[in-house]
């Protein structure tokens, strides 16, 4: 049965940000907002967490998931970056993109594309999503909150705890936080590919 957390959207209480993060590093998935859209997201080593987000959405391996990070500084960790693509990522970050890289050996296998050996970065400028990476001290591992045979993500807290109730752990609602999911641009190759338009301004990498 998934926990509730009502949380301030611009000061998100501390008691409820660090039961949650226990709740994740103890092996939960949760459903977060961010400043597009809510998430799932999980422990990056978490196994089982990812096989419940396949599950929940219904996904093939060829899915990109995403590592959501607090900073600019924590993306070398995890992908690699480029002069060119350091420039055009610092220049859109933080904010509502999702950038496809070559990923280092600190992720997981099961996260990459099979053949591209890739993985979604981004970093969010949401005050709750910040609160929850500052504490956990890495990167969530996630996924758009869009349910098969649904056109739109799901916006309301209350809603998405019904919907997943026994599907999900616990459940963070800071009021609206969109229906439109990250813009996805793919740095991985020799010229900038918009994979999805989305709520970031996709004219820079066109």
């Amino acid at each position: 049965m998934a926990r509730y957390y009502d949380v301030h959207p611009q000061n998100p209480q501390p008691r409820s940000i660090s039961q949650v993060v226990d709740l994740v590093r103890s092996g939960g998935l949760i459903a977060y907002p961010t400043d597009s859209c809510f998430a799932l997201g999980c422990s990056l080593g978490n196994r089982d967490g990812l096989d419940r987000i396949r599950q929940i959405r219904k996904l093939d391996d060829r899915h990109h998931f995403t590592l959501v990070c607090a900073e600019f500084a924590q993306l070398g960790q995890f992908v690699q970056i480029s002069n060119a693509v350091f420039r055009a990522v610092k220049a859109s970050t933080p904010g509502s993109y999702t950038f496809i890289l070559p990923a280092t050996k600190e992720v997981p296998r099961q996260l990459l594309h099979p053949k591209k050996k890739t993985v979604g970065v981004r970093i969010p400028d949401h005050a709750t999503t910040q609160a929850l990476l500052a504490e956990l001290g890495e990167p969530l591992l996630s996924s758009t909150l869009l349910l098969p045979g649904h056109d739109e993500p799901m916006t309301q807290g209350w809603e998405i705890k019904e919907e997943l109730e026994n599907q999900v752990d616990a459940v963070i609602d800071s009021g609206d936080c969109g229906t439109e999911p990250t813009t996805v641009v793919d740095l991985s190759g020799d010229e900038p590919e918009i994979v999805r338009y989305g709520a970031g301004d996709p004219s820079r990498f066109e």
